[in-house]
């Protein structure tokens, strides 16, 4: 049986440990501009088996909160090199996580004041972050707009872009398409937030036909394996949710199995809460099954409140990654703490989103 510290092949990507640092939002680059600060971070956590960047807008459409990062622009670009550079230095794998959080964002983010886009023309209850005069606070999200279905191939261009720059400009390893948590994709996959009437609402094909040309796009433009997919069944992020998720999830990954792709990363249970969620019963075992039955290769990813021991037993049920998130926030050495069975720091939520090195680049490793 494989242990967490034995290397693993992810599509084209080679990886030391099968420890990953999941995606963690930190509101930390003005402008959408990384900083190096961020840099720092980023190094600090080298040593995971591969690290996914915190979540990152490709285009200024696609932005939802504030000072988080984005790939459409130069700076950005530039910038998200140097981080590339110092990762590499220490001889670290890094992929950007491609975002655009559709109907979860307000005007005070959008081009011109306009509203937020979405499938259907359906508010999302929930929250996003907004910072005014250096202060951080949380507010409604704008009333969306239903996308035009000849904007759609707008939307997957500008994925496709963001690609190509992320691995050709900014020397990204590769690339995670995040279809998860409520944002755009996950909008349009799942029935609550998707009315549509066209080739993009209604059956399960078709709710699935945005993410699904989207990943094409990007596995086009940078290969199946420097790619990766975000998945997230069953959670309420972002007031989501889905009248049949089983088929409609066993659909999408018999449809990305054929795309040789690096990995399929599913949350299991609700993002950052519960891992079992008694009104949305979920098999991820038949999920995984599904995928490899259909011809899928990729690494199979799990994701949420995983410590040693579960990720252990995930590793012997099948699972050949494990992403992990707030630990890693406090513990950049996560991967030999584990190693050593060492204790964890504990991570101080009030320096979570916004701010400077407090809470961020701080934490101590093990002497």
């Amino acid at each position: 049986m494989p242990t967490l510290f034995d290397p693993v092949r992810a599509g084209d990507l080679q990886l030391p440990n099968r420890v990953v640092m999941a995606p963690l939002t930190r509101n930390r680059a003005p402008n959408a501009v990384p900083t190096p600060l961020m840099a720092q971070y980023y190094v600090q956590r080298a040593s995971a088996g591969l690290m996914i960047t915190e979540a990152t807008a490709i285009s200024h459409q696609g932005q939802g909160y504030a000072d988080v990062p984005g790939l459409y622009g130069t700076d950005q670009l530039d910038a998200w090199k140097q981080v590339t550079d110092a990762v590499h230095q220490r001889k670290g794998l890094i992929v950007a996580q491609l975002w655009h959080v559709g109907r979860v964002s307000h005007v005070d983010l959008q081009p011109d004041g306009q509203k937020p886009v979405a499938p259907s023309a359906i508010a999302a209850k929930t929250q996003t972050y907004l910072i005014k005069d250096g202060v951080g606070h949380s507010v409604d999200t704008s009333e969306p707009r239903a996308l035009d279905a000849s904007e759609l191939p707008g939307i997957v261009h500008d994925f496709r872009h963001a690609a190509r720059h992320a691995v050709t400009t900014a020397a990204f390893d590769g690339v995670e398409v995040h279809g998860a948590n409520g944002y755009l994709l996950d909008q349009f996959l799942k029935t609550d937030s998707n009315k549509r009437t066209d080739d993009y609402g209604g059956s399960i094909e078709n709710r699935a036909r945005l993410l699904l040309e989207v990943v094409r796009a990007v596995a086009e433009e940078v290969g199946g394996g420097r790619t990766g997919v975000r998945l997230s069944p069953v959670t309420p992020a972002n007031d989501i949710s889905d009248d049949n998720p089983q088929a409609l999830f066993e659909y999408v990954v018999g449809q990305l199995a054929p795309l040789k792709l690096a990995y399929i990363h599913v949350i299991e249970g609700a993002t950052g809460g519960p891992r079992d969620l008694a009104d949305r019963p979920f098999d991820y075992a038949a999920l995984r099954s599904a995928y490899r039955a259909h011809g899928g290769k990729g690494a199979w990813m799990v994701n949420n409140g995983y410590d040693k021991k579960l990720a252990e037993q995930a590793l012997a049920e099948g699972a050949d990654l494990v992403a992990c998130g707030r630990p890693f926030i406090a513990n950049p050495d996560l991967v030999e703490r584990m190693r050593k069975d060492a204790p964890l720091n504990v991570p101080d939520r009030a320096t979570f989103y916004g701010g400077g090195a407090k809470g961020y680049t701080d934490y101590p490793a093990l002497a």
